[in-house]
């Protein structure tokens, strides 16, 4: 039983039951006997952080990664900080790994510290997309806190989700790459999570709408590993390409370590896009074309929902889509 659940059964927000709680007279006698008899049949004991709420003390959010050593979820991690900071909160950060037990415990560890709300960081904790069955435990969570998952969509009551427009930025670079004349397009991707599966859809789909074939052996998974990247690729020697997009910078980086093994000119020769304009993007010579998710964007936003859904507002978005960009450096010429 937390600040959340009282909140619900009194009919009032989080807000409310904190100023009932610590004794504020910004409430009406009706609606703090009201919030009072229902803490008292639910035998709630208020904790530091719930104690905080609407009253500009202490407050906590869950923020849970899979890999804090990633680029993109460091990022996300920063941008989040700060915004909750803005607003006065803090924050507990947990790294849960990849397995499906370990998210689920990482979110009862994060659940006891009696947590306002949780945000979970990365498509891997949408699973595919497909298996609604792999993500129940996050709709179980949901009972308990509102959860907000960025670059990832589960559909539940009290789960907010955030995404990139992944799909239609690899669409279009994808038709660019084939209006320059690339026919034989290679996508590189580490994951089968939502997000990778909704960048390659974009792909096949521009590859349909241009007449091409969607080819399985330039469909590659691969690890998110420089040199094993370059190392694979220069064992390929049956894969035909002239260009390659890759769902992360890393990845990227490997294609063009390749590139450069095979004396092949980059991009009159062959175009490499990477993913998530991020510093590795920049650090590779030459430097990488890579398609911007927004990543502090989708932050603000995501940040500016969880204190809308703290503060009672009814009326926030269940689901919004940050739209991205492609940045262009020395790996493509069109």
């Amino acid at each position: 039983m937390n600040i959340y659940d009282i909140a619900e059964m009194a009919g009032v927000s989080i807000a409310t039951v904190s100023r009932v709680v610590n004794g504020s007279d910004k409430v009406s006698e009706t609606t703090r006997q009201k919030v009072l008899n229902v803490i008292d049949k639910a035998g709630y004991t208020p904790n530091v952080f719930a104690q905080g709420l609407g009253l500009n003390t202490m407050h906590t959010v869950g923020i849970l990664v899979p890999d804090i050593s990633d680029i993109y979820m460091s990022s996300a991690v920063f941008y989040l900080e700060g915004c909750l900071h803005k607003y006065g909160y803090d924050c507990i950060l947990s790294c849960s790994g990849f397995e499906t037990k370990q998210k689920e415990q990482h979110i009862h560890m994060l659940l006891d510290k009696h947590i306002d709300a949780l945000i979970l960081v990365g498509s891997t904790y949408a699973g595919s997309g497909r298996d609604h069955a792999k993500t129940d435990y996050i709709r179980d969570a949901a009972e308990k806190v509102p959860v907000f998952i960025i670059n990832g969509a589960v559909e539940g009551k009290n789960i907010y989700s955030s995404v990139c427009d992944d799909r239609r930025a690899v669409y279009v670079v994808t038709r660019k790459l084939i209006g320059k004349g690339r026919r034989h397009i290679l996508f590189l991707t580490d994951s089968h999570s939502y997000s990778s599966n909704e960048k390659m859809a974009g792909y096949e789909k521009a590859l349909n709408d241009e007449g091409l074939p969607v080819e399985g052996n330039l469909k590659i998974h691969v690890k998110n590993d420089i040199h094993y990247v370059r190392d694979l690729l220069l064992k390929s020697e049956a894969i035909c390409f002239d260009s390659v997009i890759c769902t992360n910078d890393s990845i990227a980086v490997g294609v063009v370590k390749f590139a450069k093994e095979r004396g092949l000119s980059i991009p009159r020769e062959m175009d490499i896009v990477g993913y998530n304009n991020s510093v590795l993007a920049v650090s590779c010579e030459p430097e990488i074309s890579s398609i911007d998710n927004h990543t502090s964007e989708i932050c603000d936003g995501t940040i500016e929902n969880v204190i809308s859904v703290l503060q009672g507002d009814s009326n926030v978005r269940k689901h919004f889509t940050v739209p991205c960009t492609l940045v262009k450096r020395s790996t493509t010429d069109f």
